[in-house]
């Protein structure tokens, strides 16, 4: 099959292009760049590897996919940003790869949303079936969970994690963790309640919703230090697997939860 590659794209020699891949007019893709086949690349798009892409990607125009990381640290070392299958990556979103103070590597998972204007740091690690709508920026080394959801013009703080299945309103500042499930907005940003309606759209039973209301009162509502809290919650976790994942990330919090 003859590569659908625009004429007036900028193609390097060493870049490694599935022959089905689609490149619009104008876009730059740099050496050490992958991309797997069925992706679309739109016109004005630079990729500067090492960068891997995966499947059936869209990447709309303008997007700067694999630049050097935003770190005063960062002297040239070779690291990597590497992006699943079937993600829409749509207009001026940029992505940077990792660095060696990380894993060298900024990651992104399959089935995700990045609207436009949203900016993923060096070092996230991103799952699958995240959206992050327009504006919507990570700082370096967030990990988000999969099937969270960040509102228009949410920031992160670094080394934040967001568990999966939470919620973040408009203009959300999030500067702890998140736990799973829970929604969080207002300035300051504070929790409100579970993201009910996106268990159940996933398929959650109403007995794990229940729980996991619980869970939240525990954590938000008893005025309990948090290892006691904790400790309550893990009191329930045989009784469902939703549960469990809330125990197992609270466990493993690396800046305290927003409360």
């Amino acid at each position: 099959m003859t590569r659908l590659i625009d004429p007036k794209a900028i193609v390097d020699i060493n870049a490694e292009i599935a022959d089905d891949v689609e490149i619009g007019p104008f876009s730059i893709i740099g050496p050490e760049v992958t991309i797997g086949s069925g992706t679309v690349i739109g016109p004005h798009v630079v990729m500067k590897g090492p960068v891997t892409i995966g499947e059936d990607n869209h990447i709309y125009q303008f997007s700067s996919i694999g630049e050097d990381p935003q770190d005063k640290k960062y002297a040239d070392e070779k690291t990597t940003l590497v992006i699943g299958d079937r993600n829409v990556i749509r207009e001026f979103v940029t992505m940077h790869r990792g660095t060696l103070q990380d894993h060298a590597v900024t990651k992104i998972g399959d089935d995700n949303l990045f609207m436009a204007y949203t900016h993923v740091a060096h070092d996230c690690l991103i799952g699958n079936n995240i959206i992050m709508a327009n504006g919507a920026s990570l700082a370096g080394h967030v990990h988000i969970c999969d099937n969270a959801i960040l509102g228009g013009f949410t920031l992160v703080h670094q080394f934040t994690q967001i568990g999966t299945f939470s919620f973040s309103a408009m203009g959300s500042a999030i500067t702890q963790d998140i736990p799973p499930y829970v929604m969080v907005g207002g300035r300051p940003t504070r929790p409100h309640g579970i993201n009910s309606v996106g268990m159940e759209r996933a398929g959650c039973s109403p007995e794990a919703v229940r729980l996991i209301r619980k869970a939240y009162k525990i954590l938000y509502k008893n005025n309990l230090r948090m290892e006691d809290a904790i400790e309550e919650v893990e009191d329930l976790a045989g009784e469902c697997d939703e549960i469990s994942n809330m125990v197992s990330f609270l466990r493993n919090v690396s800046r305290g939860i927003l409360r």
